[in-house]
């Protein structure tokens, strides 16, 4: 390598996020609160969106799809994390990070992809409201749901197709307390020049693509819904700003993390 003593990873070290007890105490309670709120009203949204035809229509439906990926995206990470707090070593295995990384980026990436649907969703509920239930037909729902799967399983192997064959050596700490590609990237495990393009390239253009393709089917349904000064605005501008907000918890964090 370059002469130092390296040994082969096989397993990666976190450091969490902080050594006080008290605090580690408080993210325990914190997280594990959340953890099962999340979880609790993911599965409720998938059950009544289930059992209650009322709500068998795109919208309803394409929630709910959403609420189900997101019980992978609390579990890829979380139950690991919170089960890191109070050990003094935490640790994960070669195969554990490969697959936290797997998950993540599968997750995200179908995530992604569910946004822009729904965003399409309500442009042509709100902008083409008659051509609705035959633009939105159920066929068109599962070449979304469909394509939202293909797109994150392709966008996760592509990331790990760069790094799983890689030569792990040296230092194998981690300044955090999950895998992901970033954080390799950044350790002096990984002896390779070429890792933080491919990243950053991939993970950035999926991103911010998505990211631009929303802020502009946003600004269009917006302008729609100011063109038109009915009551049904208001219910329009009501659940756009749901959708909206959504969308910022999400890629706020994502963006600032591959920045």
């Amino acid at each position: 390598m370059d002469g130092r003593n390296h040994s082969v990873v096989s397993e990666f070290v976190f450091l969490g996020l902080t050594r006080s007890w008290a605090i580690q105490l408080l993210l325990l309670v914190f997280s594990c609160v959340l953890y099962v709120a999340s979880m609790t009203g993911n599965v409720l949204v998938v059950f009544f969106v289930t059992i209650d035809p009322h709500l068998h229509s795109p919208m309803y439906l394409l929630l709910a799809s959403l609420s189900f990926i997101d019980l992978g995206a609390c579990s890829a990470t979380s139950p690991k994390m919170i089960y890191d707090v109070f050990r003094k070593r935490k640790v994960i295995s070669f195969g554990g990070c490969i697959a936290q990384i797997f998950f993540i980026h599968v997750i995200g990436g179908m995530e992604m992809v569910l946004l822009i649907t729904m965003a399409f969703d309500r442009y042509v509920a709100i902008c083409k409201p008659l051509h609705y239930l035959t633009i939105m037909s159920p066929r068109m729902c599962v070449l979304f749901l469909a394509a939202a799967w293909a797109l994150g399983i392709i966008h996760s192997l592509f990331q790990l197709a760069f790094i799983v064959n890689l030569p792990f050596c040296g230092p194998n700490v981690l300044d955090s307390f999950y895998c992901d590609l970033p954080r390799l990237a950044l350790s002096d495990a990984v002896l390779t020049p070429f890792l933080n393009p491919v990243i950053y390239i991939n993970s950035g253009f999926l991103c911010v693509g998505s990211f631009f393709i929303l802020l502009i089917s946003y600004i269009f349904i917006l302008f729609t819904v100011w063109k038109h000064s009915s009551g049904g605005s208001s219910k329009a501008l009501s659940t756009l700003s749901a959708h909206i907000t959504v969308v910022f918890f999400f890629f706020g964090p994502t963006m600032f993390i591959y920045t």
